[in-house]
Order: C-alpha cells, then structure tokens, then sequence
C-alpha cells in the first residue's frame, strides 16, 4: 500500500458497460464495482470521469456516450456508438489514466497512447475470439479473483487479481433475520433463479427473486418460459428494486441463494449479504469459495440437493461472523488502495518508458 501523501491527483477516465447506466442501483457486478471504485476514488480528490449511458449517476463527471438502448439485441451498434464517443473525448481532453470496466473497449484500443487499465470482470470463455497477444503492449490488465486469474495465466501484462470490495458503510450489520430466501440479481439461465426456486420450494420457504430482466430476447425469453409461470405465494419476484430496497431485503433474510451455473469470477451479492450478517449459500464454482467461508459464513455445495439440506443448518452461521469477514477481506477502503496503487505503478512505468 502507497502512503496516501505520496500519491499524487490523477485524471482518471473510467469506462462503462455500453448497455446500462451506473448507478448504486446497477444489477451487474461490473457497474456496481465501478461505481464504487469512482465513489473511492473521486472522495480521495481525484478528479474521475465516467464514459456511461446516458442517466447514469456517479460522483465526479458523466460523459453520456448514448442512452440505453430498448433492445439490446442491437449490441454491436451501440458498441460502437460508445467507443466513437470515448474516442471523441480523448481527442479533446487528456487523462493520466483510463480504467476499461466495459469488455470490450480495450481489445480495439492499440493505438491508444495513454496508459490504459482494463479489469476483466468476465468469464475467459465469454470474451469470444480475441486475441490477446495482439493487445496495445502498453496496457495492464487485471482480473477479480485468483480463480479468474488462473485461467488467464498466459496472457501478457496480466498483474494477478484486485478481489472486489463493497462500501461497508452502506450495508450494516442486521441481527434479526426472517424465514424468506432470497436470490439477487441479473435474471439470466447461467443465474439459474429457477433452481433457487426449487430449493426454495423443496425447503419449505418463502423465495424473493429480487432483480432485473435486461433487454436480451434470450433473457427475456428465460423470465418467460422459467420464472414467470412459477411466480405465486410462495414467491415473488421484486423488478430493479431500489438500492434501498436491496438493502432490506439482504438484511432481513434467513440466507441469500446462489445456484450459478458458471465459474463465477466473484460475487458482489455474496459480500454485501455477508455484510449485513446474512448467510449465503452457493455453488461450489469459480471464485465463490474465495468469497464464502464454508460453514462459517454460509455453505458451498454441489448440487440442488445439497443446496437445499443445507436451509436446514442456517442457525449455525452467526451474523457477526459473516461481517468479519467482509471487513477484513472485500472493503471499498481496501479495493480503492490495491488499485490506487496500482494506477501509480503503471503511471511510474510509462514515465520511465517515455525517457
């Protein structure tokens, strides 16, 4: 960690997801991160800008590359709306640094000059063909968990993980919990929240399915055919709920589902759950057991069947546990110095390169 003292004020372009505004609402794991970093970041009196749909909200300044489309479908044109209007605003502004959070910026940025960051928030699998031996040298890239970063090993300029953080002041301990389950977040097959409904179902417990449908034909299509039909009494689905009403629906619940059927690179979920003393329980893949403590602040399992058994055991995971964890592992405070830090490298690197 650099002596804050010894940092210096940089000008920090971040650069979004094409499709959806930043916000403290934001249903995907990558807004949600950034959003955060650039609340750190721009409160540490670093002047931030944020390239994002039109609407977002952050809190140093927004370059509306776009508004959000009503059909996502068309992903390649907004795409390239969206790199035209970063390219636009390079052209007449400079910036010490920019950090890529939008999948796909970086992969057509070597002709870049300024030093360029680029988190991989995703699954190798899901970034297609690209080529990454043939990426802007000057660039670093970063993943968000060990496990993510195992995968990318071979790849140039890979500096290793920065694990994900939330702000711990906004999701405070909660004791008292209720009997209901809850599952959070983006509604898509690889979620799987019909697999939370069923351990919900087999379990005996009330489920709240509390997220967003994106503008996919795929996912929207999935909320028909899976979700929709299984809605009734014993569960109700919340759509795009507050940040507020996120919150009290994490703190009052007996235990937070994750039954994703992909390596998960990290969960956000997972560590604001943990934050407010609620247990989570969650497939054993990807990065989720550098997350969760088994049996200390949740359970990891295998399959549905193990998923549901362990409801049962619910009362043996203290709440207090669960926030010690997150306080000492996956705070914004710590996030902001891992990257901050890392801004400094790389800045001291393309000065010494440049001389």
């Amino acid at each position: 960690m650099l002596r804050r003292e010894l940092i210096k004020r940089m000008r920090i372009l971040y650069i979004a997801y094409p499709l959806l505004p930043v916000s403290d609402a934001s249903a995907g794991g990558a807004e949600q991160m950034l959003w955060t970093l650039e609340r750190e970041m721009h409160r540490r009196g670093h002047e931030t800008t944020v390239a994002a749909c039109a609407g977002s909200t952050i809190s140093g300044r927004l370059h509306a590359t776009g508004n959000v489309p009503q059909q996502s479908d068309t992903f390649e044109a907004r795409n390239r709306q969206h790199h035209h209007a970063i390219r636009n605003l390079l052209q007449c502004e400079s910036f010490d640094l920019i950090h890529d959070k939008s999948g796909s910026f970086f992969a057509r940025a070597a002709d870049i000059r300024t030093p360029l960051i680029a988190t991989l928030h995703l699954p190798r699998s899901f970034y297609g063909a690209i080529d990454w031996r043939a990426l802007n040298p000057r660039m670093t890239l970063n993943c968000v968990s060990n496990s993510q970063s195992n995968d990318f090993a071979d790849i140039p300029n890979l500096v290793g993980a920065i694990p994900n953080g939330i702000a711990l002041d906004r999701f405070p301990l909660h004791i008292d919990k209720d009997q209901y389950l809850l599952w959070l977040g983006r509604i898509c097959e690889e979620k799987a929240p019909h697999l939370a409904i069923e351990v919900a179902r087999r379990s005996g417990r009330s489920l709240v399915l509390a997220g967003q449908v994106y503008p996919f034909s795929y996912h929207q299509q999935y909320f028909a055919r899976e979700i929709a039909p299984n809605l009734g009494a014993d569960v109700e689905f919340i759509n795009t709920p507050s940040f507020e009403g996120k919150l009290d629906l994490l703190a009052h619940a007996a235990a937070v589902l994750i039954p994703s059927q992909v390596d998960e690179t990290s969960s956000l979920v997972a560590m604001e759950a943990m934050a407010c003393g609620t247990p989570v329980v969650a497939s054993r893949r990807g990065a989720l057991p550098e997350v969760i403590s088994d049996g200390e602040t949740g359970f990891l399992v295998d399959n549905i069947d193990s998923m549901a058994a362990a409801i049962d055991h619910l009362s043996s995971i203290r709440p207090e546990a669960c926030r010690a964890r997150v306080e000492r592992n996956f705070s914004a405070a710590r996030m902001t110095d891992d990257y901050e830090s890392l801004y400094s490298r790389v800045l001291g690197r393309s000065v010494r390169e440049a001389a």
